[in-house]
């Protein structure tokens, strides 16, 4: 049946009110809490890069758009502008759900509350009714018109598709570009962590030591022949203690590491190095001798990597030291690189992660961290996404002491670090841009590189306990071990968050705690 003039024209209002409706209700929400609309976007895998502009862009386009279809003379425009503007909100869910593990939503007021799926078949309608009404307009149209032509009328349908589409995909390819390697602190949060046990250690001074495939064990600061076992659910626990075959040391700075079947002891201040099996935990002296050194992580049975002081002008360094039957030091005195006295401001994180045969120093108080091989060759130097590029510290000369010191508290912008197979953990301290200011009273966050492709990951949240924060931490896989005050905590790592492991076979045996947005993710911007 033929409509009728008059019909087409009240259908055509009725779309153009529903458009105008959405648009403006859409609009004026997003912009009446704009700064959580922009917080949401930065999360957003796909737009985070770009979530600045964005977040300015949707809502005054959303107006725009409204106001063409306002005025009869530019409806035919204005609705294939908002024809093009869903398409490429759906072009949007579209990619985010087939290519993210991590959908934030802002789409403002009650379209907030809706699920994916609602969301593509609200999409989906609001295409039809746009595309009705282009039709119905363009057939309005005298015949001598261009857009009457229906060879030209499927164009302009293909090409806003096509252009819809590609806008919407190139910004996703050039947002993980940016936030990959010229992150302009932005995070995104492609998973979580998920805590599912703690245990309370009584004392704040241990740390993690090691670990076998059914145990971790841990060290004590102030008690260094101490040894506390655990499994790694942190259910049982047993204690035990080294003996020494010799005592006769200044012991100031002494710490355990394990590597099954051995353990060792080891004091850079003394400087000495026990050994001994796990067995029985009785150690004998492996070497004794010089340099003196402070960090420091085994390569091998017989190899350590450490950081130590030049003789020639005190500044720190990294070296190596091989302990077996001719000891050997090696010193690189250029991988630190100084930026104001050589000592504090190159302070940091010492690692080496034995599957990578790699050595990974994170600086402290800047965002730069050092990649190395066995042999202390540079690989190169990576960043960090914070942007504190110079340490920010004070140093003074105490003459009378002759010593060095900092005149006032340092700005630290990487608290703690671990490595596991090519993935760089590291706990930031600078809140990014566009992150909730609530969640840095309640969490410490972690952010994770890839080693092997020099490239930021993603990002997760530690919550503190009882006020206190994030100290120091270790992973293992999917396994994620914090000390926070006298707990230690233990998270599974959702796949989102590990899956650039260069080894992906890991078991998650908590899928069902892992999955936290399943059928109720939503998009973003719409």
């Amino acid at each position: 049946m033929k409509l009728s003039e008059p019909y087409k024209r009240i259908i055509v209002e009725t779309i153009c009110f529903l458009y105008i409706l959405l648009f403006v209700y859409a609009a004026v929400s997003k912009l009446l809490d704009f700064e959580n609309f922009r917080v949401q976007l930065g999360q957003s895998p796909l737009l985070s890069a770009f979530a600045g502009s964005i977040a300015w862009l949707v809502p005054i386009l959303e107006l725009l758009i409204s106001l063409l279809l306002v005025l009869k003379g530019c409806r035919l425009i204005g609705l294939f502008a908002a024809f093009s503007m869903m398409i490429m909100f759906t072009a949007y869910i579209y990619i985010i759900l087939n290519y993210s593990s991590f959908v934030p939503c802002s789409c403002g007021g009650i379209l907030e509350k809706l699920g994916w799926r609602e969301h593509l078949i609200f999409n989906l309608v609001f295409i039809m009714l746009a595309a009705a009404g282009i039709l119905i307009l363009a057939g309005m149209v005298s015949k001598p018109h261009l857009i009457s032509k229906p060879a030209v009328l499927v164009s302009a349908f293909a090409l806003s598709v096509l252009i819809s589409f590609g806008i919407v995909g190139v910004l996703f390819k050039l947002s993980e570009d940016i936030i990959d390697h010229r992150n302009n602190f932005v995070r995104r949060f492609p998973g979580r962590a998920v805590k599912l046990n703690e245990i309370d250690l009584k004392v704040n001074s241990y740390y993690f030591a090691g670990s076998t495939d059914d145990k971790i064990y841990l060290g004590n600061q102030t008690a260094p022949l101490l040894v506390i076992a655990l499994d790694t659910v942190l259910q049982k626990v047993s204690e035990f203690k080294i003996q020494l075959n010799r005592t006769d040391f200044q012991f100031q700075s002494t710490q355990l590491r394990i590597s099954p079947p051995d353990f060792y002891l080891i004091d850079g201040s003394v400087p000495v190095v026990y050994k001994g099996l796990v067995k029985d935990w009785k150690a004998a002296i492996k070497w004794n001798g010089t340099p003196t050194f402070s960090h420091y992580e085994l390569i091998d049975s017989l190899t350590l990597v450490f950081r130590s002081n030049s003789n020639t002008n005190g500044e720190s360094i990294l070296g190596s030291l091989h302990f077996g039957n001719e000891p050997k030091v090696h010193l690189n005195p250029n991988l630190l690189q100084k930026q104001i006295d050589g000592i504090f401001d190159v302070d940091g994180v010492l690692h080496y992660d034995k599957s990578l045969q790699k050595m990974v120093y994170t600086y402290l108080y800047r965002n730069e961290f050092i990649v190395a091989d066995h042999e202390l060759n540079l690989s190169y130097r990576g960043k960090t996404i914070d942007t504190i590029s110079k340490a920010q510290i004070k140093v003074v000369e105490v003459t009378s002491r002759k010593e060095r010191k900092l005149a006032a508290p340092p700005l630290i912008v990487n608290k703690a670090s671990a490595v596991c197979k090519n993935l760089l953990f590291v706990n930031s301290v600078l809140p990014g841009k566009y992150e909730p200011a609530e969640m840095w009273k309640e969490a410490s966050v972690i952010d994770i590189y890839d080693v092997n492709t020099n490239s930021y990951k993603g990002s997760f949240y530690i919550y503190h306990i009882k006020n206190e924060k994030l100290k120091n931490f270790s992973v293992l896989d999917d396994n994620f071990y914090g000390f926070i005050g006298k707990y230690l905590v233990h998270y599974k790592l959702s796949k989102g968050l590990i899956n650039s492991y260069q080894n992906k076979k890991i078991e998650f045996k908590h899928k069902d705690k892992l999955q936290f947005q399943g059928k109720d993710r939503k998009p973003v911007i719409e």
